[in-house]
């Protein structure tokens, strides 16, 4: 495991538990929760652009490339769906979905790592 999975490890749980934690009080989605997601898309975004500059530096992945790739793009637009679902619905069940890109991106990022390596 790299560095990129232990980010994508820590802001995804932390998320996870800020999510649940709002639902459960039945809270609807507020600029915590909406934020810690965020916190999850920028910690893809370092992802990827590591990604791009250790394959421009010559690092090949060792499984499908397009596999790989196909992972970051989905996993990418997780937050931003997620979010866009939480500004049009302000329910509690909203913090369940925003909830569940923290873990959804964790096991993503496990796969690309496997992909990866």
């Amino acid at each position: 495991m790299d560095a990129y999975f232990w980010i994508i490890l820590v802001a995804g749980l932390v998320s996870t538990v800020v999510c649940l934690g709002a639902a459960i009080l039945k809270k609807a989605p507020n600029d915590i929760t909406i934020l810690s997601v965020v916190a999850v898309e920028v910690a893809l975004l370092v992802y990827l652009v590591g990604s791009i500059v250790r394959v421009i530096a010559g690092e090949p992945i060792a499984g499908e490339a397009w596999e790989f790739w196909g992972y970051m793009g989905t996993a990418m637009l997780l937050p931003p769906a997620a979010i866009y679902w939480s500004i049009l619905e302000r329910t509690r069940w909203s913090n369940f979905v925003l909830a569940a890109v923290g873990v959804t991106v964790l096991v993503m990022a496990a796969r690309m790592n496997q992909i990866w390596y």
